[in-house]
């Protein structure tokens, strides 16, 4: 029995319906969880503890045994905090700010490499080895110099693509101050 606060007249916990709508988008989340690889899996926040439940509801084929053990996944899933199911829903969700935030990290990549290898790309260099001072500014150096000889020599990219992937991982595993200062680059 849920009851009522006498004084504002609001039901004390949520109704049966809403929990059980609560209970089956744990359900959706884990069957979408058993469907992932891997590899897929592993660049989720899914803890640690939910692992092998999602390994062994992924191992078992048969259905009703499938269904059963989806069923315990499910249980264990409601253990866990709301903030945690939506930190895995969000990085699940393709409109999530997680896939806006690694996307705009991608733009940033592509504008700061069409940057270094532009007309203005001394200066451009400069900047970047100031905001990221962890960089490796030999391989930065070496690898824009390669990618301009490729591009003057009409060789297939190859140096060009691996500035772009040094570039991103610089990027996302950049420093606060540099993810900020960024971040201000694309609002104006």
């Amino acid at each position: 029995m849920r009851g009522r606060d006498e004084e504002t007249g609001e039901f004390f916990s949520p109704s049966r319906s809403e929990q059980r709508r609560a209970a089956l988008d744990v359900l959706e989340l884990g069957q979408q969880l058993v469907a992932l690889s891997a590899a897929q899996l592993a660049k989720l926040p899914v803890p640690e503890d939910l692992l092998p439940h999602i390994r062994e509801t992924q191992r078992i084929t048969s259905h009703i045994a499938h269904k059963r053990q989806l069923a315990f996944l499910a249980k264990q899933m409601r253990k866990l905090d709301d903030d945690a199911l939506d930190a895995i829903r969000d990085a699940m969700s393709k409109d999530g700010e997680a896939a806006r935030r690694e996307t705009a990290a991608l733009h940033r990549a592509e504008a700061l490499r069409d940057a270094l290898l532009g007309d203005d790309g001394d200066a451009a260099l400069t900047e970047l080895l100031a905001t990221h001072p962890q960089a490796d500014r030999q391989k930065l150096r070496q690898l824009v110099r390669n990618a301009r000889e490729e591009r003057a020599k009409n060789k297939p990219p190859r140096a060009f693509r691996e500035l772009f992937r040094e570039l991103r991982e610089l990027l996302v595993g950049g420093s606060e101050a540099g993810d900020e200062t960024l971040e201000g680059d694309d609002e104006a």
